[in-house]
């Protein structure tokens, strides 16, 4: 087995680490082939949430006795190798949650033709929605053309519609604009996107670099598009702040500004993390801590099919998805990356936020 392992403590310095694989796997397992995974700024904030919420315990890092170090989850496709489960066909091919690496082995559980859980005993206490794979086999409508869009798209546009869905449910709070940090990034343009073909959603203005201005513009979705370096600009009424940064001085600035005017401040990616620091330590030191929450997309997730129920949540998702998938079109383009030797470097890259922001990376790990 090899993994691509992250220190916990500077999520820069990483490692690649090899064990052998025993041949034999217990009754019920599956070996999964990791065939590719999508690696975004999105990963990036799993790894400085590792030990506040948790991601550090998905996948834990082989050849790591001190627990200094341990696997950033991603979000990919794998094919079946070997199966000792009855329910799981050898070479069907699944898509989820799984560590940067070659194998991964699960138990499946309450399986299904759609799909299985993973019931691991270390990952019982995890948020279901991270534990759940889909069996593409049995998927309708599937399209292996849409896989790389699928690896990058799901995971952050997910959060994107529970946030668009979040905020209508709470009226905006009656803001007047939405105001969101880290405009570039993936996930808030998805919120973006979801905002505009609202009905009566408030004025959606981007945040961003200045270097990202013209990006940002071009999306077409932000009604105003404001730099970093510009913030005195934004207009003092009633505002509700995202942020997809952890930017500290952003937010400070901002806070300054608005004062009483800003309502909430939702906290959900750390793209600048290194600005900023963990998510705890991120909320204490906001200025407005009785108006900043941190919000956990899986919560909602859970909250919303127990509201809809299954068909229902996947109905509303997969609208969202799909018109945001075509979206994309028009703006990302694909990086491809092969094997995790090669990847440590672009690694690198994204965890200093030095990737362009209509790049997404995609590492196809072909050696076993």
């Amino acid at each position: 087995m090899k993994q691509l392992q992250s220190l916990k403590s500077d999520l820069h310095q990483s490692r690649i680490v090899l064990e052998q694989l025993g041949e034999d796997i217990q009754d019920g397992e599956v070996l999964l082939q990791v065939e590719k995974f999508s690696f975004t700024a999105n990963n990036v904030t799993y790894g400085v949430a590792g030990d506040s919420i948790g991601y550090w315990n998905f996948f834990p890092a082989i050849n790591n006795p001190e627990n200094t170090w341990g696997c950033i989850p991603v979000w990919g496709f794998a094919e079946v190798i070997m199966s000792n489960n009855p329910e799981i066909e050898h070479g069907e091919r699944i898509f989820g949650y799984f560590p940067p690496a070659n194998f991964l082995i699960v138990n499946p559980i309450k399986v299904s033709p759609a799909s299985f859980s993973d019931g691991k005993e270390h990952r019982k206490e995890l948020p279901p929605v991270y534990n759940n794979y889909v069996r593409l086999n049995a998927e309708t409508g599937y399209d292996q053309s849409m896989d790389d869009i699928r690896a990058l798209l799901f995971p952050l546009h997910i959060t994107a519609f529970c946030l668009c869905d979040a905020l209508e449910e709470q009226s905006y709070d009656g803001a007047s604009q939405i105001l969101i940090v880290s405009a570039s990034s993936k996930t808030a343009i998805g919120l973006a996107q979801g905002l505009a073909e609202t009905e009566d959603s408030p004025k959606i203005v981007g945040l961003t670099s200045s270097n990202n201005i013209h990006f940002v513009e071009s999306l077409g979705c932000y009604d105003q598009v404001i730099s970093y370096d510009d913030l005195g600009s934004i207009n003092n009424v009633t505002s509700v702040m995202v942020d997809m940064s952890g930017n500290q001085e952003v937010l400070s600035a901002v806070q300054n500004k608005l004062k009483e005017d800003l309502l909430k401040c939702l906290t959900v990616g750390m793209t600048h993390w290194d600005k900023g620091g963990s998510v705890d330590e991120a909320l204490a030191q906001a200025e407005l801590q009785d108006r900043t929450e941190f919000f956990f997309a899986p919560a909602h997730i859970q909250k919303r099919i127990g509201d809809w129920g299954q068909d229902g949540y996947a109905e509303k998702t997969n609208a969202f998805m799909s018109k945001r998938a075509e979206q994309s079109n028009d703006w990302m383009q694909i990086k491809k990356i092969k094997g995790l030797d090669n990847f440590s470097e672009t690694y690198k890259e994204v965890v200093a936020g030095n990737i362009n922001p209509n790049e997404g990376i995609i590492v196809e790990v072909y050696d076993a």
